[in-house]
This record gives structure tokens, C-alpha cells and sequence, in this order.
């Protein structure tokens, strides 16, 4: 699998603030990747780069293998954080008008608007106002206008806030739709429940610096601590004597129909085979299962602790 997009040594400096330094990033294509950051971290300034609003001071970004020119914006959507329509323009006037830009012509870009609207459900909009709809509404237009030109490279920045539950899934269906379609998407959010569920790879950045990057799941079992959970019947003093010096207790409660849950650090050279060998003669065990850290536990962790070789508080909130 190739690269679509690839930020090489990028750095970028405002006055006497460092927005990035260093940064490379290597986007597959076909997948969904997470650029990850506390706020003011550099990754809309990375954003920028990449949509050409801004240069580089040094380092560069490839496109499909070759120098990013001015060309390829028509093969990048892009969804900003920070929303604008045309308040006084009819809704599908306006997508029309925003998807020539994009270089189609009057009569697909009518075809692909028609086609969105009513997959949104949105005909009945067709005449209205910007000025006249929800935030959340207003998202669901400008998302649209963000993929109907069918680019190659969809870069969404905070693509599910404000949103409801269900408008949220609708959005997280489409994006995974457009994967399979063959669509790259770079997704900055500070949603780390929708990282875990949409990210193949991410890469986290913070104080202008990259420090994290991978697989996800890769990134996950890296991470593990050697913890466990576990269920059984019987007797809990028996149970926590029978671990003895393998595992350390770190919680448990009891169901109402008498199941004992606990949650179980292995120490020293235990195993989970050896867990259960200790165990089994006081305990009936029902399910065993390793408990591996959320996207979100590490994203505070690698965060604090640059932070901390900095002697500063993490500027990130949850």
C-alpha cells in the first residue's frame, strides 16, 4: 500500500511561536487517519500546509508520490472547524456553486447535489437559507459541499462537533462508505471514541512536535499494561489468597446473580495461563480477557509526560 499524502520535515514558525517542528507524517492511502493534539499543539497548521493556505518554512509534502502543487486541490476536500456558509444564498444554489469551484461542471455538480440531498434527506432544504438552519444542520450542508467533488484526500478538522447522536453515526457511516469507495481521510478530532472506531493509523502531536505514530491497534498492545479481566464463582478471600504473589487485585464487585468480577494486574513473570492455574481450584472461571488501554488513556499519558520533561501542565482537557 502506498502513501497518498506525506509531510516531510515540515516546520513552520509565526513571529516567536514554533507551530511545527520537524513533523513528518505518512499517510496510506485508502484509510482513515487520526492527527491527534491538544489544542494549539500545530495541527491545523499542519492542515493548512497540507490545503495550501499556508507554506512551509522548510520540509515538504508529497502528493501521491510527487511535490504538492496547486493542481491537486481539486482532488483534497476539506472540512475546517470553524464553519461558513453564504447566509443569504439558497442551500443548493450555494453547493452548486462551491462544488464548480472544485472544477465540475453546472450539470454534475447539480447530479452529485441532488444525489446528497436526497441521501440526507434534505430535498425539502434545497431552498433554503444558511441563515435559517441549526448549527447541526449547517454541518450536515457543509459536509456535503466537502465530498461531493469526490476527492481523493478528505481532510474533515472536529468533523462531529456539535453534532447529535444520530447525525454523528449518519457521519461516521459515510466515512467508513467512503473508505471502502478507496477515499483517504485525515481526521482531527479530540474524540478519541471515534479515533479507536474510524483510525487505522494516527499520529499524535504535541508543543509542535510529533510524539507518537502507528497502527492503532498496534499502538494499543504496545501500550498494555498486563491486566486482566476476569470471572468466576466462588469465594473471594479464597480466590485473592489463591493468586498469592502472581496477581494484584486491582477491583471487584459482585453481580446480582453471584458472578464476582475482578480486575487483575499480573506481577513479576506471571502469566494469564499461570493466573488461572492458581486459581482454578477455588474459583469456577466463566471468561478471562486482557484489558488493553483507550486511545484516550494513552493520548493523556504520551501528552503529560512530554509536558512534564518540560515542567509544565498538559494544556489538554477532556
Amino acid at each position: 500500500m502506498g502513501f497518498l499524502l506525506e509531510a516531510q520535515h515540515v516546520s513552520k514558525k509565526y513571529a516567536n511561536h514554533l507551530a511545527l517542528d520537524d513533523v513528518s507524517i505518512s499517510v496510506p492511502e485508502g484509510t482513515v487517519f487520526g492527527l491527534l493534539g491538544p489544542n494549539g499543539a500545530g495541527k491545523t497548521t499542519l492542515i493548512r500546509i497540507i490545503n495550501q493556505i499556508t507554506g512551509p518554512d522548510s520540509g515538504r509534502i508529497l502528493f501521491d508520490g510527487r511535490l504538492l502543487e496547486q493542481k491537486h486541490i481539486e482532488q483534497i476536500g476539506y472540512l475546517p472547524e470553524e464553519r461558513g456558509l453564504y447566509k443569504k444564498m439558497e442551500l443548493g444554489e450555494q453547493a452548486i456553486y462551491l462544488a464548480r469551484l472544485k472544477g465540475l461542471s453546472k450539470k454534475e455538480a447539480k447530479q452529485r447535489v441532488q444525489y446528497w440531498f436526497g441521501k440526507f434527506d434534505m430535498m425539502h432544504w434545497w431552498k433554503k437559507k444558511a441563515e435559517e438552519l441549526s448549527k447541526g444542520m449547517g454541518q450536515k450542508v457543509q459536509f456535503i459541499i466537502t465530498v461531493l467533488h469526490e476527492p481523493r484526500l478528505l481532510i474533515l478538522d472536529e468533523p462531529f462537533s456539535g453534532f447529535d447522536p444520530i447525525n454523528a453515526a449518519l457521519i461516521r457511516d459515510e466515512l467508513l462508505e467512503l473508505k471502502k469507495k478507496g477515499t483517504t481521510i485525515v481526521l482531527s478530532t479530540h474524540n478519541m471514541g471515534s479515533v479507536e472506531e474510524l483510525c487505522d493509523n494516527i499520529a499524535l502531536i504535541n508543543r509542535a512536535k510529533k510524539i507518537l505514530d502507528g497502527n492503532v491497534k498496534e499502538i494499543r498492545r504496545t501500550y498494555a499494561s498486563r491486566t486482566y479481566d476476569l470471572a468466576f464463582r466462588g469465594n473471594m478471600i479464597a480466590f485473592t489468597n489463591a493468586m498469592w504473589t502472581g496477581g494484584e487485585l486491582i477491583s471487584q464487585r459482585t453481580d446480582d446473580e453471584g458472578m464476582n468480577h475482578v480486575r487483575v494486574k499480573l506481577v513479576g513473570n506471571a502469566t494469564p495461563n499461570g493466573l488461572i492455574e492458581s486459581v482454578i481450584r477455588n474459583a469456577e472461571i466463566h471468561g478471562l480477557s486482557e484489558v488493553l488501554p483507550t486511545m484516550n488513556d494513552i493520548f493523556i499519558m504520551k501528552v503529560q509526560e512530554g509536558n512534564s520533561t518540560l515542567g509544565t501542565q498538559s494544556n489538554y482537557t477532556e
